[in-house]
């Protein structure tokens, strides 16, 4: 492998074509539309499909067929684009079906404009779709993490036939860095349960419509087995300095990269703080993070590029009464480490932990 200078929307797609990605359907939408464009030639190249289709409406159920055929398949959209995918992306949860969606969050509600935001968290963790289920949510916060996490995006969709979303935000999508791409993977057979023509063998009948109750309460609980398994073993979170923290800043991908460097400021000035970064938005990292809270930790500031929405599964992870600081943006707005700081130091100080010229 070696060192390129790369996009992260081209980045994301790259890493998608060498992870065996075999059928791309999508809708182009700021600050997006570099991944749909990069996969435009790329595909033909390769002679793999690429759809533009007519919205993201018709492009997520075009992802259901491609899917049930067994094939890798991904679509990408952003914010307002992502809400149109949602019957579809429930759809495809109740066939259990794999597929890959990326999402590059913009400032909303509405069409807002498309600064970098973190305002789908409700949307992606809670469902992203109505019926019982999450999909798995990964957060990359560098460029290189979000290559490492497209292949693994594929690889945990193909191993629980589950949705895998793949989360940034503008700033994820439109940044350039030097990161490694992995060699091309080779496409994967067809797997056992796919639609691939009957062929002399009985027929596989994939469908989301389970029309007794019996029927579609067995499905379910299925579909909240195979959740209890992810839940239990796909946790994955990043740690920074996070020996003797009794401060935890927890923020995810481009929130959590900005509030390293400010507990880098905070640490050199003596403060005992660390950082929690969530990988995984769902399932959330609850079994680390309660470690850490048991282990010594007296506060938490939680930084987000929303009103305070993954503050709730930290709250919900915590259980009990613990000073909870928020350091939100909103609309587009990105938080900068001197102002992630001077919360850093505001909780240590109540703590008793930094006086009041600890940080000048």
């Amino acid at each position: 492998m070696t060192v390129q200078l790369l996009k992260g929307n081209v980045a994301i797609a790259e890493a998608a074509v060498r992870a065996g990605l075999e059928a791309y359907f999508g809708y182009p939408i700021t600050p997006q539309t570099e991944l749909l464009e990069h996969l435009s030639a790329r595909m033909v190249e390769l002679g793999r499909v690429f759809v533009q289709a007519e919205s993201e409406v018709a492009a997520i159920n075009m992802v259901y067929g491609a899917a049930c055929t067994g094939v890798r398949t991904m679509t990408s959209s952003s914010s307002p684009g992502v809400s149109l995918m949602q019957e579809g992306l429930s759809y495809i949860a109740a066939s259990e079906v794999p597929c890959v969606v990326v999402d590059m969050m913009r400032g909303g509600p509405g069409l807002g404009n498309i600064q970098p935001s973190q305002a789908d968290y409700f949307q992606v963790t809670r469902s992203a779709g109505h019926g019982d289920y999450h999909p798995i949510v990964l957060a990359p916060a560098s460029v290189q993490e979000a290559i490492d996490l497209t292949f693994l995006a594929f690889d945990l969709a193909d191993q629980y036939r589950h949705v895998v979303l793949l989360v940034g935000d503008g700033l994820i999508g439109q940044m350039m860095e030097p990161a490694e791409m992995p060699e091309m993977r080779p496409i994967r057979p067809r797997p056992d349960w796919a639609i691939t023509g009957a062929k002399g063998r009985s027929k596989h009948v994939i469908t989301s419509i389970n029309l007794t109750a019996e029927e579609n309460e067995a499905a379910n609980r299925r579909i909240q087995a195979r959740l209890a398994v992810i839940r239990a073993r796909e946790q994955r979170s990043v740690e920074h300095y996070i020996e003797g923290a009794k401060v935890l800043v927890i923020g995810f991908g481009t929130s959590g990269r900005v509030a390293q460097s400010a507990v880098k400021m905070a640490r050199e000035a003596g403060i005992p703080v660390g950082l929690f970064r969530p990988v995984t938005l769902w399932p959330f990292p609850e079994d680390r993070l309660r470690a850490l809270v048991d282990d010594g930790v007296e506060a938490i500031v939680v930084v987000e590029m929303n009103a305070g929405q993954m503050l709730e599964d930290v709250r919900l992870v915590v259980g009990r009464e613990m000073p909870i600081a928020l350091h939100s943006r909103l609309g587009g707005a990105v938080p900068l480490p001197e102002d992630i700081l001077e919360d850093i130091v505001a909780v240590a100080q109540k703590l008793g932990l930094a006086g009041p010229e600890t940080v000048r």
